[in-house]
C-alpha cells in the first residue's frame, strides 16, 4: 500500500518510489541529504582532479579528427580520420551476434529458442546498431566506451530495455578503477564511484519517474567545472562554430532552460546507488537503489586494453604525433613549392633602369644596356628537404603498422609492388589482429546481453505482460506472443557471443570438411543418414525451422519428446518393441538425468540387445509393451 504523505519542511526531501507500478512516497531527512551531498562532493573532487588532464587531451584531439579552425592558407593531414575510420568500419561491419544456451533448467530448449528470437527482435527495437556505432567510436577514440543499461520501457509495441551510450569524455571515475565492474570473477579493480553530467529542462524532468525537488533547481551555467559545456565547446571550436553556452542564461527556468545535473554512481552503507544532484552538486533530485547482482549497470568497451589500466591505448594515442608531423612537413613542402612558382629575383640596376619593367606582362619588351645574359637571376634559397616525402611515408606506414589499417584495408592499391601471396598474407595478418579486437568487444557484448536478460527478469511481469515478437519463418513472417514463462527459465541461461566474420569463416571451413566426409560416411549402411543430412543442412546455414520442414520429425521423435516430459516428472512411460530405440535413446539424452530417465534408457538398450540375438521375437507392430527395466518374457517354444 502507498505510504501516507508526511508533512515535512522543505529542507527534507520527499521522493516518489515506484513499486509494483504503484507510486508511493518516501522521506529523506535533511541530515541524510547533507551526508549524501558531502560524500559525493568529496568523491567528485577526487575524480575531477584525477581525470582532468586526460579529458583535456581528448578534447584537444577532437580538433585533429575534424579541424575546421586551421588557417585558410594551411592544410591538414587526415591521418587520424583515415586510420580511425578504417578500424571503425572493419569492427562495426563485423556484427557480434548473441546465441543463448540453457544451463539445464526446465524447458530450456524452448526458452533458448524464444530468447534468441526476442534478442534478435529487440536488436532493432533498441536501435542496437546505432548504439554500437557510437559505443565503438568512443572505445576507439577515447580508449574506453561506456553504455548504460538499466531502464526498461513498458510501452505498447516496445516492452524492452532502453540502453544509452554515455559520452566517455564527460565521464569521470574512481582513480583506482581498472574497469567499471572490475576484471574476472572477483571483480578486481572495480569502480567505487564515478559519474557524468547531463542536461535537462524542467518539463523533461517532470515527465520522468523518480525525480523530486525539481522546483528548487536554479540556473547555474556559470560554474567553472562544467563537463558537458566543455565537450560541446570543444566540438564547436573544432568545427569553427560560435560558442553559445553562456547565451542560454536568457531562457526562463520554466521555459526551455537546460539545467545541469550530475549522475553519480556510489556506494552508501554497502549498497550501490545512482544519485542525481543539481544546483552545482548541492541538492539531491533523484535516488535509485541498484540491484543488478552486485554490479553497476554500466558496460565498458575497450579497443586495446592494458592490464590494470582503465584507459588502455586508443587510436589517437598511436596516430596523433604522426599526423602533426605529417601536417608540419606537408605545409613546409607547400611553402617551398609556392616559392618555386613565384620566386624572388636579383637584377642589375645599372643595366635595367626602370623597376616597373620587372612587372609581369605578356609580350613585354625590356631595354637592357649591354648584353642580356646575367641581367637578372633568381635568388638561391633552400627548398624542402629531399627526405621530407620519405619521412611522411615512414610516419604513414608506422600508423598503419600500429593499427593494422593497411592501404589495402583502406581500399587503396598498395604503393609498392607486391605479389598476390604477399598481399594475402598481409590481409590474413590484419584479419587476425581485427579478430582479436572483435573478441575483446565480445566481453562487453556478453555483459550487455546478460544485463538485458536481468532487466527482463526484473520488469517483465508474470500474468500481466506479453510481448509480441516477429520471427522470419521459412515460408512467411510469424508473430509469436510470449509471456514471462516463455523467456525466463528456472536456471539463468548463458549467452555466447559470435563474431559474424569469424563465425562465417568457421562455418565455411566446417562445410568443406563435412561435405568431403559426408560422401564417405553415407557409404556405410549402418550410418545414421537422417542425422548426417540434418547436420549438413545446419552447417550449410539452414535454420532449425527450415530443417524441420525439410525433415519432419518422425513418430518416434515426437513420442520420445512426450516421454521426456514424463521422465522429468519421475514417471516411467511404456516401451514398445516396435520403437526405434536409437532415436529414443538420442531424444532421452535431453531429459533430466535422474533414476527414471537412466532406467528408461537402459531398457531401450536391453531391447536392442535382445532384438539382435532373437529377431524372431520382434514381429513388426505387435503392440507388445513392457515397462522400463522389466524383463521381456520369452514366448513358449513348440
Amino acid at each position: 500500500m502507498a505510504k501516507e504523505k508526511i508533512k515535512i519542511k522543505y529542507s527534507d526531501i520527499e521522493r516518489e518510489i515506484v513499486e509494483n507500478d504503484e507510486i508511493i512516497f518516501d522521506v529523506i531527512d535533511a541530515r541524510t541529504q547533507e551526508q549524501i551531498v558531502k560524500q559525493i562532493d568529496s568523491e567528485y573532487e577526487l575524480c575531477y582532479s584525477f581525470n582532468q588532464a586526460k579529458r583535456k587531451k581528448n578534447l584537444r584531439r577532437l580538433k585533429l579528427y575534424n579541424n575546421q579552425m586551421r588557417e585558410d592558407d594551411a592544410v591538414g593531414d587526415p591521418l587520424i580520420f583515415t586510420v580511425f575510420n578504417t578500424v571503425h568500419a572493419s569492427l562495426y561491419d563485423d556484427r557480434l551476434m548473441s546465441v543463448w544456451e540453457g544451463r539445464g533448467g526446465k524447458g530450456d530448449d524452448d526458452v533458448e529458442d524464444n530468447l534468441n528470437a526476442v534478442s534478435l527482435f529487440d536488436y532493432d527495437v533498441m536501435q542496437k546498431a546505432e548504439l554500437d556505432y557510437y559505443w565503438n567510436w568512443d572505445a576507439e577514440f577515447f580508449g574506453r566506451g561506456l553504455l548504460l543499461n538499466m531502464e526498461f520501457d513498458r510501452s505498447d509495441g516496445i516492452m524492452c530495455p532502453t540502453p544509452e551510450v554515455i559520452d566517455a569524455s564527460t565521464f569521470i571515475r574512481d582513480p583506482r578503477a581498472v574497469a567499471v565492474n572490475g576484471i574476472g570473477r572477483k571483480n578486481k579493480g572495480a569502480m567505487r564511484f564515478g559519474g557524468w553530467e547531463v542536461g535537462a529542462t524542467y518539463y523533461e524532468l517532470k515527465g520522468l519517474k523518480g525525480y523530486f525537488n525539481i522546483n528548487a533547481l536554479n540556473k547555474n551555467k556559470e560554474t567553472p567545472n562544467d563537463l558537458l559545456d566543455e565537450l560541446r565547446d570543444a566540438h564547436k571550436e573544432a568545427q569553427g562554430l560560435e560558442i553559445f553556452s553562456q547565451k542560454e542564461e536568457s531562457l526562463g527556468k520554466r521555459q526551455n532552460y537546460e539545467f545541469r545535473l550530475l549522475n553519480w554512481f556510489t556506494t552508501i552503507k554497502g549498497e550501490k546507488y545512482l544519485i542525481t544532484l543539481g544546483n552545482n552538486r548541492s541538492i539531491v533530485v533523484r535516488i535509485l537503489k541498484l540491484d543488478y547482482n552486485g554490479k553497476w549497470p554500466l558496460h565498458d568497451r575497450a579497443l586495446y586494453p592494458m592490464a590494470a589500466n582503465w584507459d588502455g591505448v586508443s587510436i589517437p594515442d598511436l596516430t596523433e604525433d604522426k599526423q602533426r608531423g605529417k601536417a608540419k612537413l606537408l605545409n613546409i613542402a607547400m611553402e617551398s613549392a609556392t616559392a618555386e612558382v613565384t620566386p624572388t629575383y636579383l637584377f642589375d640596376q645599372t643595366r635595367i633602369k626602370n623597376k616597373n619593367d620587372l612587372n609581369l606582362r605578356i609580350n613585354k619588351f625590356i631595354a637592357v644596356d649591354g648584353r642580356v645574359d646575367n641581367a637578372i637571376m633568381p635568388v638561391q634559397k633552400s627548398t624542402a628537404h629531399q627526405y621530407a616525402s620519405l619521412i611522411m611515408e615512414v610516419l604513414d606506414v608506422s600508423a598503419q603498422r600500429a593499427t593494422a589499417a593497411t592501404e589495402l584495408r583502406q581500399g587503396i592499391q598498395s604503393s609498392k609492388e607486391r605479389t598476390l601471396g604477399e598481399q594475402e598474407l598481409a590481409a590474413a595478418g590484419g584479419d587476425t589482429r581485427f579478430s582479436m579486437s572483435a573478441k575483446i568487444y565480445g566481453w562487453s557484448e556478453r555483459a550487455f546481453w546478460l544485463q538485458w536478460y536481468v532487466l527482463y527478469k526484473k520488469h517483465f511481469k508474470d500474468g500481466i505482460d506479453e510481448k509480441v515478437v516477429r520471427i522470419q519463418g521459412a515460408l512467411a513472417p510469424i508473430w509469436r506472443e510470449l509471456t514471462r514463462e516463455n523467456i525466463i527459465s528456472t536456471v539463468d541461461p548463458d549467452v555466447r557471443i559470435e563474431s559474424k566474420i569469424i563465425s562465417e569463416a568457421k562455418r565455411e571451413r566446417m562445410k568443406q570438411s563435412f561435405n568431403a566426409y559426408l560422401g564417405i560416411a553415407l557409404q556405410d549402411p549402418e550410418a545414421n543418414r537422417r542425422f548426417l543430412q540434418k547436420e549438413g543442412a545446419r552447417i550449410n546455414g539452414m535454420t532449425k525451422e527450415q530443417i524441420n520442414l525439410a525433415w519432419p520429425k518422425t513418430v518416434d521423435e515426437l513420442q520420445a519428446e512426450d516421454e521426456n516430459q514424463l521422465l522429468n516428472t519421475k514417471k516411467l512411460p511404456p516401451i514398445s518393441v516396435t520403437d526405434d530405440h536409437l532415436i529414443h535413446i538420442d531424444i532421452h539424452s535431453k531429459a533430466n538425468q535422474n533414476a527414471w530417465s537412466l532406467a528408461h534408457t537402459q531398457a531401450h538398450k536391453k531391447l536392442m540387445l535382445i532384438k539382435r540375438d532373437r529377431p524372431d521375437l520382434f514381429p513388426p507392430k505387435t503392440g507388445l509393451e513392457v515397462k522400463s527395466g522389466a524383463e521381456v518374457p520369452a514366448p513358449a517354444l513348440a
